[in-house]
């Protein structure tokens, strides 16, 4: 696309970072953005060189010709994933880079005990795009216990449990081993519930001592990376990324290389 050409407005303001393409449609029919002093109106356009203010306040918005940013955070356990807390305990998003004209959108969650990898982007369209059901991404993470895991409790765990919010299921699960009382494995899912793998093994009576995940979709836990510290995806890999997400082609494509250190 060509610098200049006219964007949906709601389209524009999602892949700024504001919120979901949903969430923006919401605020302009709600008469809460201004196009040039002037109230949005659904459907409406905007260009590069139109004043957009959303709840009174001006934003700068990313046009298609511009990439969003992608980082990796190795979450540490001990911080929670929203900006606003009312115990005021430590959040992932101090630890990340500072941004101007955007902010960052978290790719889902990890609970405060839970660490490990968590994507951000600048593009509220494509973290959407990532967390929706339909691309049925696959998250892997790394499961300590208290002792072992029966064949039977397995079996179920691949098979399908019944938790309050409806059944669910490893797709893998691997014995990784472990010294002691401690034992680790690795399962594989494709869902986000809240707290899932840790009520997973709960419902066969195994409480989690640790947890981390290792993988999202095409994303790896880099090895060297530390807890508390963050890589940023090239431009490369987030234009085939993109491309991966079209909306004409549901299914995720190929895993992405290695990404650039900050």
């Amino acid at each position: 696309m060509l610098p200049g050409k006219p964007e949906r407005l709601h389209k524009l303001l999602a892949q700024s970072g504001i919120g979901s393409r949903r969430e923006m449609e919401e605020l302009i029919a709600a008469g809460r953005v201004n196009v040039n002093g002037e109230t949005a109106q659904t459907g409406q356009s905007a260009t590069p060189g139109d004043r957009i203010k959303v709840n009174g306040k001006l934003v700068h918005l990313k046009f298609s010709n511009r990439l969003p940013r992608v980082i990796i955070y190795h979450k540490p356990e001990g911080e929670i994933v929203s900006r606003d807390d009312p115990d005021h305990r430590p959040n992932v998003f101090t630890a990340l880079p500072k941004i101007s004209g955007a902010r960052w959108v978290a790719v889902g969650r990890l609970d405060f005990n839970t660490s490990g990898l968590l994507l951000f982007t600048t593009s509220g369209d494509l973290a959407n795009r990532l967390m929706h059901p339909r691309y049925n991404l696959v998250r892997d993470y790394a499961v300590r216990v208290l002792g072992e895991i029966t064949l039977e409790a397995r079996q179920r765990l691949l098979d399908g449990i019944e938790l309050d919010d409806g059944t669910a299921q490893f797709s893998t699960f691997q014995d990784v081993g472990g010294d002691g009382a401690n034992h680790w494995y690795r399962v594989s899912l494709f869902e986000g519930k809240n707290r899932e793998v840790r009520r997973m093994f709960e419902a066969v009576g195994v409480v989690v001592s640790r947890l981390m995940r290792v993988r999202y979709g095409p994303f790896i836990l880099p090895p060297n990376l530390k807890r508390g510290k963050v890589l940023e995806v090239g431009e490369g890999d987030v234009q085939k990324l993109l491309a991966d997400f079209d909306m004409d082609d549901p299914s995720p494509g190929r895993p992405l290389r290695k990404p650039r250190e900050r």
